[in-house]
């Protein structure tokens, strides 16, 4: 897997896939059986230590320490000065809506806060490579938005982003190119519009109210992904949507259909029909 400079690129996979030792592994914390980890076509060094940003996915503030007493030190042990660190904390604070805890113990804070504490400690020092593990974790709606648009300016500032997560959804916003790993192998990469249309079988998405269990019976189907009031449909060869819909038109007693849309099918679909294809003793619809 490689990423490069103004990219996202998400490390996706199943719980146990090798997604944190993967990352661990490019952090030098854990060594290789065999292949190498370059960085500018460089062995990994102390030197390239301190160009990359490390976001756990586990808590690793120091509970005692203030806010910002915290960010400093981290600033400081990747050499940027306390003046400048100081600078770039306060305004990463501003942005986060965290300047009234600036001198608040890390303990105090909420998890959300904490956690936005611990992305400002990954990047302070403005590294060519940032790795998250889970940014998004105890964010809530407006403090993703937040999150999201300073992932954007840092990938337009020619950073190079790996990002790790379990949400779909937000890989599929943000990431330019994915890796799907599961049991150290990878099983899918590349560009994410390509894989989508390179995997691409055509892909109906449903807005309903009412009961869509039958949907999971409907012939021509290859998968179902079903949600409350949503459903996304793959279809396998010869099956058409227009076949479908007519089938759908026939249980209007106990579904009512708000909304179809023809698509690509989603990240999601894509990785629970692969993942799912490799587990299938653990059951999918």
């Amino acid at each position: 897997m490689s990423v490069k400079r103004g990219e996202i690129l998400g490390l996706l996979g199943p719980n146990g896939a090798g997604k944190t030792t993967t990352i661990r592994t490019i952090l030098n914390i854990i060594q290789p059986d065999s292949g190498s980890i370059m960085f500018d076509g460089k062995e990994f060094s102390d030197a390239v230590r301190n160009r990359i940003g490390y976001l756990p996915e586990e808590r690793g503030l120091y509970r005692k320490s203030t806010t910002i007493n915290s960010i400093l030190y981290f600033a400081s042990l990747r050499g940027v000065a306390v003046q400048e660190g100081r600078r770039r904390a306060y305004d990463l604070l501003r942005r986060f809506d965290l300047l009234e805890y600036y001198n608040r113990k890390v303990e105090e804070l909420s998890k959300g806060n904490q956690q936005k504490v611990q992305f400002i400690n990954a990047v302070i020092h403005e590294p060519d490579l940032i790795i998250l593990d889970e940014p998004f974790s105890g964010l809530d709606p407006i403090n993703q938005i937040v999150l999201n648009d300073i992932l954007m300016e840092m990938k337009r500032n020619g950073r190079a982003i790996i990002f790790s997560t379990h949400q779909m959804d937000q890989a599929e916003k943000l990431c330019d190119t994915i890796c799907l790993i599961d049991r150290g192998r990878v099983i899918l990469d590349g560009d994410l519009a390509a894989v989508r249309r390179k995997y691409g079988k055509e892909s109906m998405q449903l807005g309903f109210v009412g009961n869509g269990e039958f949907l999971k019976e409907l012939p021509g189907i290859r998968s179902v992904y079903l949600y409350e009031n949503y459903a996304e449909l793959v279809l396998t060869d010869g099956s058409s949507s227009s076949m479908v819909l007519n089938e759908i038109a026939g249980r209007s007693d106990i579904f009512e259909l708000k909304k179809f849309e023809l698509a690509q099918p989603s990240l999601n679909a894509i990785f629970l029909d692969l993942v799912g294809a490799r587990h299938p003793q653990e059951g999918r619809d």
